[in-house]
């Protein structure tokens, strides 16, 4: 499903979505299991999260276990906390956010990246990655499009994400609304570049390596990362998961696992079967705060 881009369609309101317990049972139309997170937890109790399939974020594998970067790291600090497990509800990506905020699942876990248009609605959690963009293209590259500034020069009809934050570089890049078309899911923005139905896909690179070793028959392929310039700085596309803003005590008992993974070297071992790498840890000094405090895209 595409839909063409407006300024103003940033975020839907959230409809019932499929939930799967990570043992392997569907629930379809469940999430949220209401009280404080953090002493349900610490109770033994389980922790709801949202994903929306994007491989190799979140998703649901041939058995329904969720699993995925994001997945496998917030199962591994909630167990840390003390938790039973993680029941996973997913919607489409550009519902998670008000999924999160009516309280259909008690977090977000899908690389979700910190931009400041998105801090005004949820509370981020500690970088967990950093990860280049990068642009699916057909084989060959025949346009020569290595970053969004080419695809605005050329003219070239792009394709995005719905609430993506590469919407958001889109636009601050100077590409006409009238240019960008928005997919429901990865797969979709995928058959969109191989279909011609656009001349080029923006992406985690990272999210379309994926998708092409999955699709290798498909005569299309992935640029070198770059990271987009967004009010004259580099975005980092750093990715973190997204807790509801009141929830502040279960976000940092959860940075503190975090912080734990990432600096015993566990982290990377939960990771590099998704294609991360040492590469993807933030650098030090790289804050949710300091990537909050930029000035949201209009």
């Amino acid at each position: 499903m595409t839909r063409e881009l407006t300024r103003r369609r940033l975020l839907r309101l959230a409809g019932a979505g499929a939930a799967a317990t990570l043992g392997g049972t569907v629930l379809a139309g469940c999430g949220g299991s209401g009280g404080d997170p953090l002493q349900r937890l610490r109770s033994g109790g389980d922790i709801t999260i949202g994903l929306d399939g994007e491989r190799p974020f979140g998703f649901t594998d041939s058995s329904g276990r969720a699993t995925g970067e994001s997945p496998e790291v917030a199962r591994a600090v909630v167990t840390g906390l003390g938790g039973g497990g993680l029941v996973a509800v997913q919607l489409p990506f550009d519902r998670l956010i008000s999924g999160l905020r009516d309280g259909q699942f008690d977090m977000i876990t899908v690389g979700l990246s910190i931009t400041p248009r998105r801090c005004q609605q949820v509370g981020f959690s500690r970088p967990d990655f950093v990860a280049a963009t990068g642009l699916l293209v057909p084989s060959g590259n025949p346009r020569g499009l290595l970053t969004l500034k080419g695809v605005r020069n050329t003219s070239t009809r792009l394709g995005v994400l719905e609430a993506s934050a590469e919407q958001e570089y889109a636009l601050a890049a100077g590409i006409p609304p009238t240019l960008i078309t928005t997919f429901d899911s990865q797969s979709a923005l995928f058959r969109g570049v191989a279909d011609r139905t656009v001349e080029v896909g923006a992406l985690t690179r990272i999210s379309l390596l994926d998708e092409v070793r999955r699709n290798a028959a498909t005569n299309v392929e992935v640029t070198r990362g770059f990271y987009p310039v967004v009010d004259g700085r580099r975005a980092l596309g750093a990715g973190a998961f997204a807790f509801r803003p009141e929830d502040t005590e279960f976000r940092a008992a959860f940075d503190q696992g975090l912080t734990a993974l990432q600096s015993s070297g566990r982290w990377l071992e939960l990771t590099a079967p998704f294609g991360f790498t040492a590469d993807n840890l933030p650098p030090p000094g790289l804050t949710t705060e300091s990537l909050c405090a930029r000035s949201p895209s209009s």
